[in-house]
């Protein structure tokens, strides 16, 4: 059997729980060489969210992975603090981790997007699991950046189903709705996992104990911030679950997970103050009749998946073993 091939990755987050689980499926997967991380305000801030992603990286023995801070607010505002309601106040779930020695990269988030893109031409993925902005202003940095990125995958959005700010809007589309809209209106390779998959791709309890199990830090680091998690969403499901949104959209960006329905579609965004601020428009039309194709159309909209996800991802968090990563074990919900 011919191993996978690694390619390298660029991932742009706003690091709470899920973020966690997708950095470290990403950092798990062998089809994934991850080059550099930007972060942006969403979830926590940007410092917030950088701070947490360079004490995962050191706990999973990846602290050599650059890190950049990126736009603390969206093009068009200001950031409104997060969600501490659904990641806890530090965005991990309240679990305490070793920090980290290594300092910040000197660059910006957008920067080091655009070098990244330079130094890998049509061969750097993009992972975007947070707001827009950062990758909104590398377009503006280098026009060029849709030709030097092989493909840009984009958790977010709603196609069929409710929004979970708004009716319509999910949190990283309507977080920065006109950095959205630039990133959609681009002509580049884009897979869209919006909520209508990763709502209904769900991590139960017996998944969560798994991962508290393990010898590894990491995967007990993660079992134990899902506890918070789990707690959010038992007011959603009426059960110790949670939804696996930016780790499904990793796992779709590296191919470990295929997609059973994914047409390619036109989307744009709504950016005007009404009610459908921050609604990613997909035209769907082509579902249900012969239509023609559409105008600028360049987004796979994922809608379904062909196999559960739920075992994939936690027996990839689960090769983190003990002997893999040196930065500390967990002590309650708290990593020392």
């Amino acid at each position: 059997m011919t191993a996978p091939t690694s390619r390298p990755f660029y991932l742009d987050c706003d690091t709470g729980i899920d973020d966690a689980l997708a950095l470290a499926y990403l950092l798990a997967s062998p089809q994934a060489d991850v080059r550099g991380i930007g972060t942006v305000s969403g979830n926590v801030s940007a410092a917030v969210g950088a701070r947490n992603t360079l004490d995962l990286l050191q706990l999973a023995g990846h602290a050599h992975i650059p890190v950049a801070l990126g736009a603390h607010d969206p093009l068009g505002g200001s950031f409104r603090g997060g969600a501490p309601h659904v990641h806890g106040a530090n965005g991990i779930g309240e679990v305490s981790l070793e920090a980290a020695s290594v300092e910040l990269a000197s660059e910006t988030a957008a920067e080091m997007l655009v070098r990244l893109a330079n130094e890998h031409p049509g061969t750097l993925r993009v992972l975007a699991i947070g707001p827009l902005t950062n990758i909104a202003e590398a377009l503006r940095l280098e026009p060029e950046l849709p030709r030097l990125v092989e493909e840009i995958t984009i958790m977010g959005g709603a196609a069929l189903a409710p929004g979970n700010i708004t009716a319509v809007a999910e949190a990283n589309i309507a977080n920065d709705p006109e950095a959205a809209a630039d990133v959609f209106a681009a002509d580049w390779n884009v897979t869209l996992v919006p909520l209508d998959v990763t709502m209904s791709n769900v991590l139960e309890e017996s998944h969560r104990q798994e991962l508290l199990a393990s010898s590894g830090p990491v995967p007990r680091a993660l079992g134990e911030m899902l506890g918070y998690y789990f707690g959010f969403y038992e007011g959603i499901f009426g059960r110790a679950c949670s939804a696996m949104h930016d780790p499904l959209a990793a796992a779709l960006a590296v191919g470990g997970v295929r997609a059973a329905v994914a047409p390619l579609v036109r989307v744009d965004v709504d950016t005007t103050f009404g009610p459908g601020r921050g609604q990613t428009v997909c035209d769907l039309r082509g579902l249900y009749l012969d239509y023609p194709e559409q105008p600028g159309a360049r987004c796979r909209v994922v809608l379904s998946l062909e196999d559960d996800f739920a075992p994939h991802l936690v027996e990839t968090l689960l090769t983190f073993s003990s002997e893999s990563t040196t930065a500390g074990t967990i002590v309650g919900a708290a990593v020392v």
